[in-house]
């Protein structure tokens, strides 16, 4: 069986990344596997793809290549269904809203058509109206599945799959360092100065503990000014990006969330596979599908006073061993659901089914 899996790019540092890349290189045990990424920007994708998995792009932005049409979101979408119409697989699976349209609208009718999706559409209007031609939409949580149900009443069946971590072994935290760790794209979203306000709680309290930041993004400079005013040159690290986020990770007895609007989720999974327990806030979406507090984690409610409340919840596990070592267990029973080779029987069963 021939699966293509399409990306709006599989060359950045992005949750939706991760998660089809590892996908793509489970399925890659047994099946013909590409990923096709509608823009490539970089030489070599951020995160490891397995040696089985062929790689190609729609449009090639890197410096050097030449551009035989012109620049812009026209040439792109032309590119984009060109390819579409031309392609020759028995499955494909597409990672936005977008690109399910584009795939509803253009790729052959004999194709499996399954649409990936984790977070809202911004404009439902195109979604309802041309994914009604797909075979399906498979979201990575029940909530998730739930939305999409409603919104596509009548239209393809949905059903929920849960998103696939690297292969194994994982790493394995000892719980014995003093470090929280967080990692992702500092973008506002993603909320790292309600993390960083909060440790500013912390290193008062526990001035032996270090926050680890992995990473990069538009948010670095506020970032850092904000480690300045409150004087935590001392405590806060910034760590840069890293291929191998997990192996950061398992350095750590702590990794926190304080993502405002996380639908993936990806690097609060990561850390449960190396047996790190996760401190979130429980009104991001990603997060609090996996995140049960007493179980592997803690989730904590957003209000005012959020930046205390958050380190009242890191204090609690700093200063309790036994409790975190207890939410570790629980983390890596999370993680086991989301091994690769477990994921990729579930899409084989749902492809089969639909088939």
């Amino acid at each position: 069986m021939k699966v293509s899996l399409v990306l709006a790019s599989a060359y950045g540092m992005r949750g939706d990344a991760r998660a089809t890349l590892n996908l793509a290189s489970a399925l890659a045990d047994r099946h013909d596997v590409e990923v096709i990424s509608v823009r490539r920007q970089k030489d070599k994708p951020f995160f490891p793809v397995a040696p089985g998995v062929t790689m190609r792009s729609v449009v090639d932005v890197r410096p050097g290549v030449r551009h035989l049409l012109p620049h812009g979101q026209v040439r792109t979408e032309v590119a984009l269904w060109r390819m579409l119409r031309g392609l020759k697989s028995d499955v494909l699976i597409t990672t936005r809203p977008g690109l399910g349209v584009h795939a509803a609208r253009h790729a052959p009718r004999e194709m499996l058509k399954i649409a990936r999706e984790w977070g809202r559409p911004t404009v439902p209007g195109p979604v309802k109206r041309f994914y009604p031609r797909l075979n399906a939409v498979v979201t990575a949580t029940e909530s998730a599945q739930e939305e999409w149900g409603r919104l596509l009443d009548g239209g393809p069946a949905v059903h929920s799959v849960l998103d696939a971590l690297p292969d194994g072994p994982w790493p394995r935290s000892r719980m014995d360092n003093r470090i929280v760790a967080a990692g992702g794209r500092w973008v506002p979203a993603k909320a790292y100065d309600r993390l960083i306000r909060a440790f500013a709680i912390v290193a008062d309290k526990r001035p032996d503990w270090r926050l680890r930041l992995y990473g990069g993004g538009p948010e670095e400079r506020r970032m850092r000014a904000l480690v300045r005013e409150l004087d935590l040159h001392n405590h806060v690290y910034f760590m840069g990006t890293t291929q191998d986020l997990a192996g950061e990770f398992a350095k750590a007895s702590i990794v926190a969330s304080t993502s405002r609007t996380e639908d993936l989720g990806m690097t609060v999974l990561e850390a449960m596979g190396c047996g790190v327990p996760v401190v979130a806030f429980e009104g991001a979406r990603g997060p609090a599908e996996f995140v049960a507090t007493g179980y592997n984690g803690v989730l904590v409610p957003e209000a005012e006073e959020e930046p205390r409340l958050f380190a009242s919840a890191l204090l609690a596990l700093i200063d309790d061993e036994r409790r975190r070592r207890s939410l570790a267990a629980g983390a890596l029973d999370t993680a086991l659901r989301h091994e690769a080779g477990e994921v990729a029987d579930q899409w084989e069963k749902l492809i089969a089914g639909l088939r």
